[in-house]
């Protein structure tokens, strides 16, 4: 049996959740929900990244101290795992003493001859906590912050990331390391083939203000926080600690990361290398989604645009948001997020449709006292697997919406109230069967997608006697 390790990114704290993450959360999710399904033995992972400057500039402008604001924002962050009905087997955040013994324990494990001390000058974004090059820049600026870059000269160690280039390639080409979709695969074949070089892995010590992890030996530097969060992938395993973690992280064991496309390059680029060096076994996926938007433009913490993920689960329930984000938004492109859609998917698909399909088959069935023979796992409608391997949470859901049109239709057609007014209860019970079968069996194909309200359905038609059940999405 494969063990399917699956995680998220670990997003800077230096403002609230917002709904671009909790579109991360809820992939990750339904993906692991689906392979326990399957049978698999499934292990999700999710965090926040407490060590990047941008939490300290956030925290100055708050009048508190960094831990005092780090920690209450990882709260907010550990909470919303609940609030959209995650199931998070660990959380890691890397302001914790298990997470810094891992970095070094990772660090101490790399290849001397890939570090080198070395004076560097070059254009720093804090937003992407990250060097940029001048042909990256949009009339002077980071194209995802839209803030001009600082020029930072200082003496950093080095990591010589331009060693792995071929390695990377031939990893990439090979499938090796599988990047899904297909357009972020040749985007980051173009990039490696343009050339790798060498990368800057600590900061002055001075310049962080001792905010981070150390380089171990070494009080005065800092080790670059996209260096120190990525090993958050092995902390949570318990990396540097004890040997368990190869359950996890092996090649017989298949490890997922879920991230969006502003950080593919760290973990397709830096991250292989860096477990190269390190002789640790390499991830097998990378599913790379794209942004939520508002309006056409990025939702971000730093661009003032961000949404509440709360406010619409307070409004339209859990369900109801983890629809929309898994139906309505492309797994791997850009999607406009806004309430008036929300809306219109909660009238139309969940209480118009599901809901009420659902109403009016256990009506009819307490009315016609009637018991359904329903039980075991059934067979997913055609194509839905096929979607599911490919990632498009999107299409298998349009399918499982297909098979409840397709059923509509059908009691629409026979009209089985009919029957139940002239007290042909022999015909009822004969159609009823059949209708029951398929509602449970999308009912069943729906627990990734929507766990609590699947959890309904199959309770209740389950029960003995089946009841009429209560409206699942009240209008």
């Amino acid at each position: 049996m494969t063990n399917r390790y699956i995680t998220t990114t670990i997003p800077y704290v230096n403002a609230q959740p917002h709904v671009g993450f909790a579109l991360e959360l809820v992939q990750a999710d339904a993906l692991a929900r689906y392979r326990r399904l399957c049978g698999e033995q499934v292990r999700v992972q999710t965090g926040t990244d407490e060590n990047a400057w941008k939490n300290i500039e956030s925290a100055r402008a708050q009048g508190c101290s960094p831990r005092e604001f780090v920690t209450r924002n990882t709260e907010a962050f550990r909470q919303l795992g609940p609030a959209l009905n995650i199931a998070v087997d660990e959380f890691v955040h890397t302001g914790e003493a298990r997470h810094q013994q891992a970095v070094w324990a990772f660090w101490q494990r790399l290849r001397p001859a890939d570090l080198y001390v070395q004076s560097y000058t070059g254009l720093y974004c804090t937003g992407c906590e990250d060097f940029l090059n001048e042909r990256d820049l949009v009339h002077g600026c980071c194209p995802d912050h839209k803030t001009p870059p600082v020029q930072v000269q200082e003496a950093n160690y080095f990591f010589r990331l331009s060693a792995y280039q071929a390695q990377i390639d031939a990893l990439i080409t090979s499938g090796r390391l599988a990047i899904t979709p297909e357009k972020r695969r040749l985007e980051i074949l173009n990039f490696v083939r343009q050339g790798l070089h060498d990368i800057s892995i600590s900061r002055r010590s001075g310049r962080a203000e001792g905010w981070g992890i150390q380089v171990p030996g070494d009080a005065t530097q800092t080790i670059y926080v996209w260096i120190d969060a990525l090993v958050n992938y092995l902390t949570g395993l318990g990396f540097g600690a004890a040997d368990g973690w190869q359950h996890w992280w092996a090649p017989e064991a298949r490890v997922i990361h879920c991230l969006g496309k502003s950080v593919w390059k760290f973990h397709a680029v830096y991250w292989p290398a860096l477990l190269l060096s390190a002789g640790i076994a390499l991830p097998d996926e990378l599913l790379i989604h794209g942004f939520l938007t508002v309006n056409g433009q990025k939702i971000g913490k730093s661009l003032g645009n961000a949404i509440d993920p709360h406010v619409p689960i307070a409004r339209y329930g859990i369900d109801a948001v983890r629809y929309y984000l898994l139906r309505h938004t492309s797994p791997w492109d850009d999607g406009d997020f806004s309430e008036e859609r929300l809306h219109l998917a909660y009238t139309q698909d969940l209480a118009n449709n599901l809901g009420n399909l659902v109403s009016r088959l256990t009506t009819l069935c307490q009315r016609g006292n009637y018991q359904a023979e329903i039980a075991g796992i059934p067979a997913a409608p055609t194509g839905y697997h096929d979607a599911l391997a490919a990632y498009a949470f999107d299409h298998a859901l349009a399918i499982l919406r297909e098979a409840l049109d397709r059923l509509n239709r059908d009691i629409e057609q026979c009209e089985p109230w009919q029957a139940l007014k002239a007290g042909d209860l022999a015909t009822l019970h004969q159609q009823l069967q059949p209708w029951l079968q398929q509602l449970y069996t999308v009912g069943y194909w729906l627990q990734p997608f929507l766990p609590a309200s699947s959890e309904r359905i199959i309770a209740v038609l389950s029960a003995r006697p089946i009841c009429a059940a209560m409206p699942l999405f009240p209008r």
